[in-house]
């Protein structure tokens, strides 16, 4: 069978860090005979050409060319494209991983869409990713249309014969951003390119020692040569005008205006920050029309226009402004709608720790001029943010915190402006955000995270904090078969949500006796949990010699607050005994769980009564009793109930 994807890695001494890379190459979801892994190991000197050579003889997918060490990743990779044999080639980093899914779902929207550049969804773990790219997928991207410009890196899928046409092959030797000028020509010479938003195909793993290529201290006169090579591609590709600006900005704004802006540019020593900065005045002078600047957003083109003026000094001063300003996030509401979590909050600026305030009839005007000083340029910023407030943004994120995947979920917002006295107001956002769990992807604990676009800035924060005691608080909602928990952080009381949610976390632990009813043979207990609908569920009761099963329902408490457990009891199998009660939510899980309930059953002159949890001395008398009566699998479920409730 044809190869469908090859795989190309380009290795060097990346120790154990390369064992998540191969884990989630052999757990894709593309049948074993599709695909195919290159290992190019540039010179390492550690353990890894061992350990390849072993994985290569004991996996047929697997396959290791040695190499004598090039100086980066250019090399590599080009001696893998020349050894691949697939109708498309992917590039992975040797300390990055592929979700189990990424080769099958790039390679058949390449194909659907007769892409030859296909960019799969990003993830950051500890490092910086696309954002706005990944909003959407876009069967048909264009530098014009999409911002693919904001993704450089190689990991992509690339048709190969689309290489070979073009001879589009990496820079090559020891040098920067040979990426940067592979990834411009295939933008610009693919006859389309396709991007993949709905999964997380690429995980960029910052390593714990930070000993990524990318993360290390560059030579900034060697990197800015190389990126003058970026530039070449673009004038090679473009015509003068609109597009080429457009895209010129993106180096201008990332590589250079980012460099000079608040605790990133402050943090470095001061000798670095001078050779930084001059190389980067060069560059601005050398290549750099009006017309690439003035698409900047008013902080940018504050630095842009210092930078070009060579005013080093005004540059710090401003970066000094800068890092006392950040975005925060106040809840508003926290409640289950319609089977979704309605999430209200605001959303504004602060300098120093305080709300940024701005003049309230301020007007747009153009930077003309190189603004006289740092108090100049900071009254423009804030007259023109304030003119601008119109297109200001407001989003949610939802993070998994273990992977670092994002989804924004839909918001509505409103604008206002809050008079705060002497011709100044606020600039507020007020939004909602509709949460629908079942579109996220996997249990596990989601961060909310607030992206406030606003005049010049772009940042992000927790939603949080909420006051303890004016927090929201709605119960563990049951949305299809996995029950989501909206709770507060501690100590620092942010939002986040948690997927699969079970045992005391479901907080069934309230539930008093004297609540729960008996008729007949049927029981019926408020339960703090939120259901849209009836939903089925399973019951176990545990003696000191049984286990029997049951069916139940949850239903809407009529009255709106949570909902009502109802089910029928083998009552003729209850012995006189006591039986402890468990819940478990998800019966068509493969494995599950269930959680104790904090009632037993008493089961006595003909009639069943609702009592208190046996206390923890009787309950450990029960589960042993049940240990020396039930078989293996039995025990388990006891031990689950006895210990935590689960």
């Amino acid at each position: 069978m044809p190869v469908k994807v090859s795989v190309i890695i380009p290795v060097y001494n990346p120790g154990i860090y390369i064992e998540d890379c191969i884990t989630s190459l052999q757990r894709q979801s593309l049948p074993p005979e599709e695909y195919e892994v290159i290992f190019v190991d540039d010179g390492s000197t550690d353990a890894t050409p061992a350990r390849l050579d072993a994985l290569a003889a004991e996996d047929p997918r697997m396959k290791v060319i040695h190499q004598e060490n090039s100086g980066w990743s250019g090399k590599p990779r080009n001696v893998g494209i020349a050894a691949s044999r697939g109708e498309f080639v992917m590039f992975v980093d040797n300390d990055d991983y592929l979700g189990d899914e990424a080769l099958e779902r790039m390679y058949d929207y390449g194909v659907a869409n007769g892409a030859d550049v296909v960019v799969g969804k990003m993830a950051g773990k500890g490092r910086g990713v696309p954002v706005e790219l990944f909003r959407r997928n876009h069967p048909r991207a264009t530098v014009e249309n999409a911002p693919l410009i904001d993704s450089l890196t190689p990991h992509k899928m690339i048709r190969r014969a689309f290489l070979d046409r073009t001879g589009l092959r990496f820079p090559e030797g020891r040098r920067r951003l040979e990426d940067h000028v592979f990834i411009a020509e295939a933008y610009l010479r693919a006859e389309n390119v396709s991007v993949v938003s709905d999964y997380v195909c690429y995980y960029h793993i910052r390593r714990d020692d930070s000993s990524n290529a990318g993360f290390e201290r560059f030579d900034p006169a060697g990197y800015f040569k190389n990126l003058r090579e970026a530039l070449d591609v673009v004038e090679r590709y473009t015509e003068p005008g609109p597009v080429r600006d457009r895209l010129f900005r993106r180096w201008l704004r990332v590589e250079m205006v980012e460099r000079l802006r608040a605790r990133r540019f402050l943090n470095l020593p001061d000798d670095y920050r001078k050779e930084l900065f001059g190389e980067i005045h060069e560059v601005v002078v050398e290549r750099f029309g009006p017309g690439v600047a003035e698409g900047l957003q008013p902080t940018q083109q504050v630095v842009a226009a210092l930078t070009a003026a060579d005013r080093y000094d005004d540059v710090v001063s401003f970066a000094e402004w800068e890092a006392g300003i950040a975005p925060k996030a106040a809840p508003a509401h926290v409640e289950w709608r319609d089977g979704s979590l309605s999430i209200g909050f605001t959303a504004e600026y602060t300098s120093g720790g305080e709300p940024m305030t701005f003049p309230a009839d301020a007007e747009a005007a153009p930077l003309n001029d190189t603004p006289k000083d740092v108090t100049e340029a900071v009254e423009w910023v804030a007259a023109e943010t304030a003119a601008r407030f119109g297109q200001a943004t407001a989003d949610l994120l939802l993070r998994e915190r273990s992977s670092a995947a994002q989804y924004f979920q839909p918001v509505e917002f409103t604008r206002e402006t809050v008079p705060v006295g002497d011709g100044e107001v606020r600039l507020v956002l007020r939004a909602t955000a509709t949460v629908d769990p079942a579109g996220l992807p996997g249990d596990g604990v989601w961060d909310a995270v607030v992206r406030v676009k606003l005049g010049g800035w772009t940042k992000e924060c927790r939603l949080g904090p909420a006051p303890r005691a004016t927090r929201p608080t709605p119960d563990v909602g049951l949305v299809g078969d996995r029950p989501v928990l909206p709770y507060w952080t501690e100590p620092h009381g942010n939002l986040s949500l948690q997927l699969g949610a079970r045992g005391k976390r479901l907080g069934l632990g309230g539930v008093q006796p004297m609540d729960v009813t008996i008729s007949g043979d049927r029981f019926r207990a408020p339960l703090p949990l939120h259901v849209e609908g009836d939903s089925e569920v399973r019951l176990r009761f545990v003696s000191s010699s049984r286990i029997l099963d049951a069916s139940g329902t949850l239903s809407p408490a009529p009255d709106g607050r949570g909902a009502v457990l109802e089910a029928a009891m083998p009552a003729k199998d209850l012995s006189r005994d006591t039986w402890r009660v468990a819940l478990c939510l998800t019966p068509g899980a493969d494995r599950p769980r269930f959680t104790g309930l904090p009632f037993a059953l008493r089961a006595a002159d003909g009639q069943v009564l609702v009592v208190p949890v046996p206390g923890p001395g009787v309950a450990l008398r029960l589960a042993r009793r049940a240990r020396r009566v039930v078989g293996t699998a039995r025990r388990k479920v006891v031990s689950r109930i006895r210990i935590g409730g689960q």
